[in-house]
């Protein structure tokens, strides 16, 4: 049973017959009456007494009208509740690389929130692999990851670029063990592809959760890593460790926000895209 068909049933039994009803909706007669007659043969029970001055309700047809008028006026309500939630921001289940949540976004979001006191945003950290998944699968509505990324069913925009560079410890012969997150990171990937075409083979690999690990373990000396620039001169992290550059085509990886074409956009979601750009 569709709304439309209810729309058109309370019309010609307000109107008393096909024709009125037709002329208040613009649609064709025959279109009318086609959609009375399908309404009828869904519920198995005819819903207006054909006259020669018009039609009336029977019986059936009053019990109908009374759940259509409910029907359509929360459909209503249903439409002026999600117009409200968009015009306060609405609500964004945004998703991260840890690096870009610790560098990036919290001078965003803080400016998202002070624009959009009422949008609701969650944010969760995780890998790239992961975090296209989840977007793919409508448990995010956007994420910021490593690109590139290809897929039919994905918008994307560059959002940020970044400098990889090498971080090694100053103190220490650093071991030939690379300090990475778990398989899926993009970061990973291009440090592995840097250590086979340095010829650092074989090499190991030690994996952590947490950005504040690898680097505190890097600077302990047991092993290096690949990192955003932006990432190792944070302050807060409050580490001592070298920073060499790699080559321009290791080095430079893009970020981007990635988001499904069917999503549709909330407000919350249109103002993070504009700061993302503001801030690039």
């Amino acid at each position: 049973m569709e709304v439309s068909s209810l729309r058109i049933f309370l019309s010609v039994a307000e109107t008393g017959g096909i024709s009125a009803a037709a002329e208040k909706l613009h649609y064709v007669q025959s279109n009318v009456t086609a959609r009375i007659k399908k309404l009828e043969q869904e519920l198995g029970a005819a819903l207006f007494v054909r006259r020669s001055r018009g039609m009336s309700l029977t019986a059936a047809g009053r019990v109908l009208k009374d759940y259509a008028e409910r029907i359509l006026r929360l459909e209503l309500q249903a439409a002026d509740a999600v117009r409200g939630t968009i015009k306060d921001g609405g609500s964004v289940r945004l998703g991260s690389m840890e690096t870009t949540m610790a560098i990036r976004l919290p001078a965003i979001l803080k400016t998202l929130h002070g624009d959009m006191p009422g949008a609701e945003i969650s944010v969760s950290t995780g890998r790239t692999e992961g975090l296209i998944r989840d977007v793919l699968e409508h448990r995010l509505d956007c994420a910021f990851v490593g690109g590139p990324v290809e897929h039919p069913e994905l918008a994307s925009e560059i959002a940020f670029e970044e400098e990889l560079v090498l971080v090694t410890a100053r103190q220490a012969v650093t071991p030939n063990v690379l300090l990475v997150f778990r398989s899926g990171c993009v970061y990973r990937a291009r440090a592995e592809q840097w250590l086979r075409e340095e010829g650092r083979l074989p090499y190991a690999i030690m994996e952590y959760g947490t950005l504040e690990g690898i680097l505190g373990c890097v600077d302990a000396g047991l092993g290096c890593t690949l990192m955003p620039r932006a990432v190792v001169e944070r302050s807060a992290f409050q580490v001592d460790v070298a920073v060499t550059p790699i080559p321009a085509h290791i080095a430079r990886i893009q970020t981007l926000l990635i988001r499904r074409r069917d999503t549709p956009l909330s407000g919350a979601m249109h103002k993070l895209i504009e700061l993302t750009e503001a801030h690039r």
